[in-house]
């Protein structure tokens, strides 16, 4: 189906981050956009407002009239929306063209040249600067990303531009469906083995994403990841790392709570560099963000600005209360080495101050292949708070609990299980130095609710 023919667009799961973006790229060409989700969330009232038409029940009487007709509404779903779903059902059974999100970013990557970012971990916040340069650049960009941005308090930019930035996710092999122009692949950490069973078979899909860059584009990869790529002729290819690599800095300067470095590149060096959300980790997102950038057409003078002004993603790293007194943040990290790379950062940034985490691990599956490793970087952190496990897509696995996670955690970490419903009353009755809410649950809803307890007690 040509995505210009199209009237009406309907999404089996609309809330997620990543169906939004392309939901209100739809809603923004003026076409009826309709969809179902389990649970109302901001994201899904923000895109009611907007003019979506979301419905919360799983009944295909609720699908609107405008999404009714096969030969004018796309059907586009997420893989977590279970095979047996009855709208689902309904729309393969009726003749409609069902396609995941990943095909439709596909498309978009064959209409326009496509920057995309993948990797186990990195990728949204690597995606989001890369967007954010390109579009206060002469290039522009449109972009579909996996994380609100807070310069532009969407997770969706549209322009004329050629350029379309992609955060490519791996997740059920989805990054297969695009036609990258260049890629910046950022860390190959095995994830998400409930779907790939083993860690060769995760390092093949990122080999198999290699050969989808189009030719004469480019390949810029993070140095010394266990993955062998597979270029196709006449992609070039280029590795970064924080002190080595083609792209990478040097003379970094972390102080007063700001960093700053110069980046170093094969094309043009740019000096003085400075991290508009000045954190540690941000410092190889940037470069990778810049590099890409770079490649593109971006000036130094862009990639200097676009950095510097550069504010951060929702839910990564994202600062809440930042005072001598209290420091209050959110961050989405939901893998191991994400929590490794956010509790070093954190601890760089507040190194004699005590830090509280208050984690919901993510999945069963994860939980069960990885608990071990979340027990080893939470052990960074001088107090944990676990919760009961976010199910997800998931069913329970008998014996899989967080408590897995609590028994493991280093001798000397404070240490504490609490249910979901106990979080608001702790943080009311507990006074904190430095406190993080981690995980991709639905924790960070509390978020809000959080921010004011603890406002308020600084009163």
């Amino acid at each position: 189906m040509n995505i210009n023919e199209l009237q009406a667009v309907y999404f089996v799961g609309a809330g997620g981050i990543g169906m939004s973006a392309i939901a209100r790229y739809f809603l923004h060409r003026g076409m009826v956009v309709g969809g179902y989700d389990k649970t109302p969330s901001s994201l899904t009232r923000q895109l009611e407002e907007e003019g979506m038409l979301i419905h919360y029940e799983e009944r295909v009487d609720l699908i609107p009239a405008a999404c009714a007709d096969p030969q004018t509404c796309l059907v586009i779903y997420t893989p977590a929306i279970p095979a047996d779903h009855a709208e689902l059902q309904y729309f393969r059974s009726n003749g409609f063209e069902v396609q995941k999100r990943a095909q439709v970013l596909g498309t978009l990557t064959r209409q326009h040249k496509g920057l995309c970012v993948a990797g186990t971990h990195g990728k949204t916040t690597t995606s989001t600067m890369c967007a954010h340069i390109m579009h206060q650049s002469h290039l522009d960009c449109n972009a579909f990303l996996g994380g609100i941005s807070k310069n532009y308090g969407t997770n969706y930019i549209l322009s004329g531009s050629d350029y379309v930035v992609i955060e490519a996710d791996e997740f059920d092999r989805s990054f297969h469906w695009l036609s990258p122009y260049m890629t910046a692949i950022t860390s190959t950490d095995p994830d998400h083995l409930d779907i790939y069973g083993t860690k060769e078979a995760y390092l093949e899909s990122f080999r198999h994403y290699t050969e989808l860059i189009q030719p004469g584009g480019a390949l810029i990869i993070h140095r010394g990841l266990e993955m062998k790529e597979h270029l196709p002729e006449g992609v070039r290819r280029y590795d970064y790392d924080l002190t080595e690599g083609d792209f990478h800095a040097e003379n970094i300067r972390i102080e007063n709570g700001e960093i700053t470095f110069d980046f170093c590149s094969p094309i043009a060096s740019v000096k003085d560099v400075r991290l508009g959300q000045p954190v540690p980790i941000n410092i190889e997102n940037g470069i990778a963000a810049m590099a890409m950038a770079q490649l593109a057409g971006c000036t130094a003078d862009e990639l200097r600005s676009g950095l510097a002004s550069y504010q951060g993603v929702e839910r990564r790293f994202d600062f809440k209360i930042k005072s001598d007194r209290l420091v209050f943040l959110s961050d989405y990290a939901h893998h191991p080495k994400e929590i490794y790379q956010s509790a070093r950062s954190i601890r760089e940034l507040y190194r004699d101050r005590k830090i509280t985490a208050i984690f919901q691990p993510h999945l069963y599956t994860r939980t069960r292949d990885f608990y071990a490793d979340f027990a080893d970087a939470l052990s960074l952190l001088d107090e944990v708070i676990l919760t009961d496990i976010y199910p997800a897509r998931e069913q329970p696995i008998e014996g899989v609990t967080s408590k897995l996670i609590y028994d493991r955690l280093r001798p000397g970490v404070e240490r504490q299980l609490i249910g979901k419903d106990d979080v608001l009353p702790l943080v009311a009755s507990r006074d904190f130095d430095v406190l993080i809410v981690l995980g991709a649950g639905d924790l960070d809803n509390m978020v809000p609710q959080m921010t004011e307890i603890l406002k308020s007690k600084m009163l």
